[in-house]
């Protein structure tokens, strides 16, 4: 759906309330990071939007929760089929949208958004209840689990349907409904997908999708009282927000928020290995995922050579326009965003640190219509101390800092000297060190010799500012369920 005016066209969106797609008044300008172009109009929703959306998820909660999960679990499978049947239209919406190349959204964005689908519609098949008994007092108690409500959900820009479908997919499974609000930045794959609810057989009203920003929109859904739970993915400064609005209500609150992921490289590890996967962790999708390497802490023996081998690596990870197949890194997501990591770059050289490759260093060639997008090639820095901002700080780019240890308990140290604690990698060749160590890492998610290898089935979250609670198989189900214990006396 498009609307022109007098030199260009704009894919205009709008809300997705009740079964029926809803014009707004007012609407946000989008880009497309990879020219610096307006291409898109987004709702900016409001109280007035988030309220018809929540009357609709309200009035659909009792019918949509009386159905079996057998039931709720075919038409998430039909969604996902209709996903799958559609890939390559949402791969390349994606990558305009967001920036990321299309490949990265051709082979892991959008498979995984059909995929959280189809998992969640088999998770939801096998879970089993507590029973206890007391016969000397002939009682038997046993458990239930009854779907919450109407569910606020909070996604990000960066992995756009990915983690959209990550929340919905759980929460109507469990017998919700939801009102959702992607962000304002990569809107459009969510609306995309609204287009294929009535085909997949999602009555009216249990998915709601309303577009806008965080301060009108978010705040609003937030702050509800008819939204007993809230799950979000973003910074930890808005989380601080949502904590505070929904504080008066007591809501159940999930929030998946920043990393500053270490990655603890022992002399023993198999470095071509290691470089292939630290090369990947660190700048996959732009450095713009919650779980990529941001610090790198490597065995004295052996730093200089790994840092030798890992900058001629990242020299080859090529940056560029998103639709050609050659490139591993498209745009960033804003000029704003561009400059915000850019700063971090120029904070580490005032503070002597050594930028080896990419920004300032390596000039990117980029196509002529690619002139003006967000473009920033990989880089890495060394010299820094661990007390500097560019140590301390989420930079959510493609930047990683490399610093050497002597010890083990050093390492530890080094890796738990930020307030996050999202994910860690560690590289070594002896188990009972990885072992050791993953043990004592503060963070949620800890992977030796590799990197996001994901079993959905597994709790999922950080520890310190990193967030609260976990989503996954069973801990999806609990957040998006109420336990009730129930005695019967015979």
């Amino acid at each position: 759906m498009s609307k022109s005016s007098q030199q260009h066209s704009y894919l205009v969106l709008e809300n997705y309330i009740g079964g029926k797609f809803v014009p707004c008044r007012s609407h946000i300008d989008s880009y497309d990071p990879s020219t610096g172009e307006v291409y898109c109009k987004v709702p900016d929703s409001g109280k007035e939007e988030v309220e018809a959306a929540v009357s609709a998820a309200k009035e659909a909660f009792p019918g949509w929760s009386a159905r079996s999960p057998e039931q709720r679990a075919q038409v998430l499978n039909k969604l996902a089929d209709l996903i799958e049947a559609n890939l390559e239209e949402f791969a390349q919406a994606e990558s305009r949208d967001q920036g990321k190349t299309v490949t990265f959204a051709q082979t892991v964005d959008i498979p995984r958004s059909a995929y959280n689908f189809r998992f969640f519609a088999s998770s939801v098949l096998h879970h089993t209840t507590d029973c206890s008994q007391m016969d000397h007092m002939g009682c038997l108690n046993y458990t239930v689990r009854c779907p919450v409500g109407v569910a606020g959900l909070i996604s990000p820009w960066n992995l756009p349907l990915y983690l959209l479908t990550w929340k919905i997919a759980p929460a109507i499974a469990a017998g919700n409904t939801v009102v959702a609000k992607p962000s304002e930045n990569t809107s459009v794959t969510a609306w995309m997908m609204c287009k294929l609810m009535q085909q997949a057989g999602v009555p009216s009203g249990v998915v709601n999708i309303v577009f806008g920003t965080g301060p009108r929109a978010g705040d609003a859904l937030v702050g509800h009282p008819d939204v007993p739970l809230v799950s979000f993915t973003g910074s930890t400064a808005t989380a601080q927000r949502i904590t505070e609005r929904s504080a008066p209500y007591c809501k159940k609150l999930s929030l998946e928020l920043g990393g500053k992921n270490p990655a603890i490289i022992f002399a023993d590890a198999d470095l071509d290995q290691c470089i292939e996967t630290t090369v990947r962790s660190s700048f996959s999708n732009q450095g713009e995922i919650c779980l990529c390497t941001s610090r790198i802490y490597v065995e004295r023996s052996i730093y200089t050579e790994f840092l030798e081998r890992f900058v001629a690596a990242a020299k080859k990870w090529k940056t560029g326009s998103p639709s050609d197949p050659s490139n591993n890194n498209g745009a960033l997501i804003s000029k704003e965003h561009l400059e915000k990591v850019r700063s971090f770059v120029a904070l580490a050289k005032s503070e002597r640190g050594i930028v080896h490759c990419g920004e300032g260093v390596d000039k990117l060639d980029l196509p002529e219509r690619n002139s003006n997008g967000y473009f920033m090639p990989a880089t890495i820095i060394s010299g820094i101390s661990d007390s500097s901002r560019v140590m301390q700080e989420e930079i959510f780019g493609p930047v990683t800092c490399v610093s050497p240890f002597d010890t083990e308990d050093e390492a530890i140290s080094k890796g738990n000297g930020v307030r996050y604690g999202l994910a860690a990698t560690v590289w070594s060749q002896d188990v009972g060190k990885v072992h050791r160590v993953a043990k004592r890492l503060q963070a949620g998610l800890v992977w030796t010799n590799c990197w996001l290898v994901r079993d959905l089935n597994l709790p999922f979250g950080g520890m310190k500012n990193s967030g609260v609670g976990r989503e996954g198989g069973k801990d999806s189900y609990h957040f998006f369920t109420e336990v009730k214990s129930i005695t019967i006396k015979h």
